[in-house]
């Protein structure tokens, strides 16, 4: 009996995740809209380059042929830009609401700034110290980093010697530049920016790729036009079936969204079981793909299935990628759930996380409630950024309603509320092991992998890079502080099944071999190498 029980578990899971269709695949899983950066369509594109309305910012010209960048006017490319990534997802959740994003902001200057000035306040370095005391120290698991050898005092490069430097190092010549600017020494970091010029490719190695989007970002920095860059961008957006096949490249390279829809679902299913009525508040709906395999599994259930409501939120910009609003994902999912004969409503909430509040979840009595925040708390600003704190807030919000589960997946990363400096070291070690997954999979010179990484991943980058305050939305957190933020908040650790170890093992046979997955602390990481890049945890 209880080996019987056994495989027909194993089955389940294997039905819910790993026979997903390309045409189930969420589009905003990749969140391209706004976060993509908009690509010229021209085929004489040997020059990559963004550039504003009125004025060039800055041009990858030592890139080899290549999709052109040319800035968007959008306000997806303005809101979206953390949610392009192979972890972010489709919808902004930039929290429009706030001044910071006010749609009535069109002069193009900061309001938050972007500039190397912004980053020396004091205010941010005593909430820094702050943080810490709270919120305890780095990671809970040991991370690979090559990077711990630079300090913010290490030794300047003289200007003068730098062309002097034999075997200069693609990634020593980043970081001393991101240190000179840092130091407010522009001679420097002009004279490395020229180096770094001739040595970045987004068609070369990984570290060469990414140095050309972290060199755009210093440039904007320099410049303090990353804001103006949201503000005024302009372009002709990629089409929806463009950005789908963008997305599509990663999903399919990349175990990263997989790995979240899985280990959410698996524990959303154990902990919603034989409940009569559920509702799942899914705060990055996107296309609602990761759903449909629940829908099926729970129609199949002994005694038949409960009944279904899903929330979705996710703010307009998320449109263009899916082809209309919230509805057609309602459609969606409700043509699904009577094709299975599941008793199944659909709740629209069309707007930024920041902007939810009780009334617009339509919680009703006797529902069995699980929320599921999919690559997107990260996107909601702080107390380091605002008084108003959205982050904690919703999370206060979603601990009232006293749910049965609520799934977390987030980059292992801290760029919240780390100084410039600190905050570009990471990043480079981070995205360096992003890449090198990304790169196993198809040739360096393959179009749709460059296309991809330009569309879903840049604009993350330059957004961390060169921007400071509300105009900086990429604000990753490691699990250590995730979880003193829940505790202060009053939840408690959600335990994960071996079921869910077991199904995410059986996803990662799909790829390279050098994708690990870690058990610790009651979390997953999801590891390249030695470097932890995505932590799955739950929570009640």
């Amino acid at each position: 009996m209880q080996t019987s029980q056994k495989h027909r578990s194993t089955a389940s899971i294997h039905r819910l995740y790993h026979h997903q269709p390309m045409q189930d695949i969420d589009p905003s899983i990749f969140q391209i809209l706004e976060n993509s950066v908009c690509s010229d369509t021209g085929s004489q594109g040997n020059n990559v380059s963004f550039q504003t309305y009125k004025e060039e910012y800055f041009t990858l010209e030592s890139s080899p042929a290549t999709t052109g960048f040319v800035a968007c006017d959008s306000p997806s490319a303005v809101s979206g830009l953390s949610n392009r990534s192979p972890f972010s997802s489709q919808g902004s959740q930039s929290c429009l609401s706030d001044q910071h994003h006010s749609p009535d902001n069109t002069s193009g200057s900061p309001i938050s700034g972007c500039s190397v000035a912004d980053d020396g306040n004091g205010l941010r370095y005593k909430l820094r110290e702050l943080e810490i005391s709270l919120l305890g120290p780095e990671s809970d698991i040991i991370v690979d980093s090559h990077y711990c050898c630079y300090k913010s005092d290490m030794p300047r490069w003289n200007r003068n010697e730098i062309a002097e430097m034999p075997n200069l190092n693609l990634k020593d010549v980043l970081i001393h530049c991101a240190h000179a600017i840092a130091e407010d020494d522009l001679p420097t970091a002009n004279s490395l920016m020229e180096v770094l010029g001739q040595m970045v490719s987004v068609s070369g190695e990984p570290i060469q790729r990414l140095g050309a989007y972290m060199l755009e970002g210093l440039r904007a920095r320099l410049e303090r036009s990353g804001s103006s860059i949201y503000k005024t961008l302009k372009c002709e957006v990629p089409t929806g079936a463009e950005l789908m096949s963008y997305m599509s490249v990663l999903f399919q390279i990349c175990p990263y969204w997989r790995f979240a829809y899985m280990s959410a679902n698996v524990v959303i299913r154990e902990a919603l079981e034989n409940e009569p009525r559920i509702h799942i508040i899914d705060f990055q709906i996107a296309q609602g793909s990761q759903w449909v395999p629940l829908i099926q599994d729970l129609a199949r259930q002994p005694g038949g299935p409960p009944h279904i409501r899903i929330t979705g939120v996710d703010d307009s910009q998320s449109a263009h990628a899916r082809g209309g609003g919230l509805h057609i994902v309602g459609q969606r999912l409700s043509q699904i759930a009577n094709s299975w004969n599941v008793p199944f409503e659909f709740n629209n909430a069309a707007m930024s996380g920041c902007e939810v509040e009780l009334e617009n979840l339509r919680i009703q009595p006797g529902e069995a409630i699980a929320v599921n925040f999919p690559y997107v708390l990260h996107h909601m600003p702080d107390e380091s950024v605002s008084t108003q704190n959205h982050r904690d807030r919703l999370l206060r919000l979603v601990k009232s309603l006293s749910p049965k589960v609520m799934t977390l997946v987030e980059q292992e990363s801290n760029t919240n509320t780390s100084p410039f400096f600190s905050r570009f070291v990471e990043m480079v070690d981070y995205y360096t092991a992003m890449f090198e997954s990304i790169d196993v999979a198809r040739p360096r010179d393959d179009k749709q992998r460059i296309s991809a990484e330009m569309h879903c991943v840049a604009r993350d980058i330059v957004n961390m890079v060169a921007c400071e305050g509300a105009e900086r939305v990429e604000r990753h957190e490691l699990l250590g502080k995730w979880k003193s933020r829940l505790t202060m908040d009053e939840f408690t650790p959600y335990p994960l099944s071996p079921k869910v170890t077991e199904a995410i093992r059986s996803l990662l046979k799909e790829f390279n071999g050098n994708y690990r997955l870690q058990e610790a602390n009651g979390a997953l990481y999801l590891c390249w190498k030695q470097r932890a890049l995505v932590t799955s945890s739950a929570w009640r």
